[in-house]
């Protein structure tokens, strides 16, 4: 214990959003200082891991057989403990120089539908990676403290926090959440979408990664403009084997993206349907806070305007509004033993 607080002294504390695609950490007075693929590239020949992050997301679909690329984070929750683990020390490590003596106190951004089993081993790989004390955070409460929302107030403030793996919903009121809903539909969910849809209509498979810039350039929630925009994709065709190119415009990827935009709808309205009635009443006021890398699908906010009739704001920065939240909390300890899980 006292060999943990003397470690402690020489220690940042540090906040992490631990998400499916995408890890971001936070440390106390230095603000974000790592924002990475949540990837991991292990080696079975050596027994180790080659690359972690934006290195080994680069090698996803081309490595050799005995090296292989694996997201340890599968619909917001740990599928892999050992390979996060890895991940988490590598993190911590790199932020304090590789430093091997290091015991900080971390919190960290979980999803609010998470199960005991699944806190458990969040808190143990973050021990077992350095954590000297381990807090978690519910995504949606560190997204709001993140976004400035007043939570402390008795009043509703609901947020939507669109992450890689899960979608969360929250009403929340005087520092406590009123009403909650994970579902496992996010970014990856998008990709995947994207990827049926092409397989389906063209005999046409192509990677995660022509997925994922299919989403960024053409994806929209909602159709903004009558320019019809067009761009060139690449895959394997199924018929004949031979690799193949062809133009998918903007209301095909719209078409595409239909079924997961539609089920985050479909979450919100029955959380406005579960909210009291005095809560529901500042929503119409305020509205619905957008957050999470899902907030930047082009036309997500006209979409979901559109069919709540809620006004929605898009939060300044939706990406790190997680891990700024959690990072505010680490700076008063009386926030924190407020809304930690």
């Amino acid at each position: 214990m006292f060999i943990n607080t003397i470690m402690g002294w020489f220690s940042s504390d540090m906040a992490i959003d631990l998400g499916t695609a995408n890890t971001l950490v936070y440390v106390r007075n230095r603000g974000i200082v790592c924002n990475e693929p949540s990837v991991v590239a292990m080696s079975q020949k050596l027994g180790k891991v080659v690359a972690v992050g934006a290195e080994a997301k680069r090698m996803l679909g081309r490595t050799p057989g005995d090296i292989h690329t694996i997201r340890p984070i599968k619909d917001g929750v740990i599928s892999d403990f050992d390979v996060t683990g890895e991940m988490l020390r590598y993190f911590i490590q790199r932020v304090h120089n590789r430093k091997t003596f290091i015991r900080p106190r971390i919190v960290i951004g979980v999803p609010s539908g998470i199960t005991q089993v699944e806190q458990r081993a969040v808190k143990d790989a973050a021990i077992s990676s350095g954590g000297r004390e381990v807090y978690l955070i519910e995504e949606p409460v560190a997204a709001a403290i993140g976004t400035g929302l007043p939570i402390s107030e008795p009043s509703g403030n609901m947020i939507v926090d669109v992450g890689g793996g899960t979608t969360d919903i929250a009403v929340i009121s005087m520092d406590g959440v009123v009403y909650s809903k994970a579902i496992r539909v996010g970014g990856d969910k998008m990709d995947e979408s994207i990827i049926n849809y092409i397989k389906r209509k063209y005999n046409l498979l192509i990677g995660e990664m022509m997925a994922e810039q299919i989403k960024f350039d053409l994806g929209s929630a909602y159709k903004l403009d009558s320019t019809r925009q067009t761009m060139e994709i690449k895959g394997r065709d199924l018929v004949s084997g031979i690799p193949k190119t062809l133009i998918l415009d903007d209301d095909e990827a719209r078409e595409a993206l239909s079924e997961p935009v539609n089920q985050i709808l479909n979450a919100i309205k029955m959380a406005l349907e579960n909210t009291p009635p005095e809560l529901a009443a500042d929503i119409v006021d305020k509205g619905i806070v957008l957050a999470g890398g899902g907030a930047t699908l082009k036309g997500m906010d006209v979409f979901l305007r559109e069919e709540t009739s809620l006004p929605i704001i898009i939060a300044e920065d939706p990406l790190t509004c997680v891990v700024h939240g959690a990072g505010k909390v680490l700076d008063d300890i009386d926030v924190l033993r407020k809304v930690v899980m």
